[in-house]
């Protein structure tokens, strides 16, 4: 029996399915999953290629709807609206953080995490508050001080955690992390995964791709997806701590 008082999911997925025709063979990329994802967790999901992990990230970014099922997010069916409905809740429920950093080479860091804002409808900002709340997500990352620095004087560190701040910029449901620790060495990763895991302790939701075993560990749960279908739902009891590389 559900629990009353437990909160609303800021997630919830139920008999979600994702089929794409590739000539004559139908793919189930998704088959019948179902997953809630609480407010304040911090969700890791694997899966060798072919899993269905990319298409779970997808669907839950409002990248891609689903065949079947419904996704909901905040209490907004967002596979029953139409591309330009999804486009608006990409931008105001969902800060995306990529393996690639996608950051505009030259515009500078703070011009950078600015840029949701420009777009935004959840926010009605002044130029002047605009500035304030880019450089107070800098601020969080660590970057206060290289704010008028652009992409190519940044290290690939300094770059992801310029990505991150953009991400927290319009203050998101989510936290979508796709791969961000791929294109860093090892002590980079962990500063990053320490700022995720800083976030995720002031109460955001973060839900991170990864096949790496060892960046799963910094999240609380994993899920495990193969041919489409989760395989395993688990806490993680031995979770990794990047306290000391924040």
């Amino acid at each position: 029996m559900a629990d009353p008082t437990a909160p609303e999911p800021v997630i919830r997925l139920q008999d979600l399915t994702r089929v794409y025709q590739m000539g004559d063979t139908e793919v189930r990329a998704l088959d019948g999953v179902s997953i809630d994802v609480s407010p304040g967790e911090f969700l890791a999901v694997m899966g060798p290629s072919g899993s269905g992990k990319s298409t779970f990230m997808n669907i839950v970014g409002c990248l891609d709807r689903p065949t079947s099922g419904t996704y909901v997010l905040e209490g907004i069916d967002v596979s029953t609206l139409d591309r330009n409905e999804r486009a608006e809740i990409r931008n105001d429920k969902i800060g995306f953080v990529f393996q690639s950093f996608n950051l505009l080479a030259r515009t500078s860091a703070l011009e950078n995490v600015e840029l949701p804002l420009l777009y935004s409808r959840k926010h009605r900002l002044t130029d002047a508050e605009q500035l304030v709340k880019a450089r107070g997500c800098l601020g969080k990352v660590g970057l206060a001080e290289r704010w008028d620095h652009t992409p190519a004087q940044l290290s690939g560190g300094q770059q992801q955690r310029v990505a991150v701040a953009r991400a927290l910029v319009n203050d998101p449901a989510i936290m979508l992390a796709d791969e961000p620790t791929g294109n860093l060495d090892s002590k980079t990763s962990d500063e990053i995964m320490g700022i995720f895991q800083s976030l995720n302790e002031e109460g955001k939701t973060v839900v991170l791709i990864t096949h790496e075993h060892d960046i799963a560990e910094y999240a609380r749960r994993v899920v495990a997806f193969r041919d489409g279908r989760i395989v395993a739902d688990e806490v993680v009891s031995n979770r990794r701590s990047a306290k000391g590389a924040r």
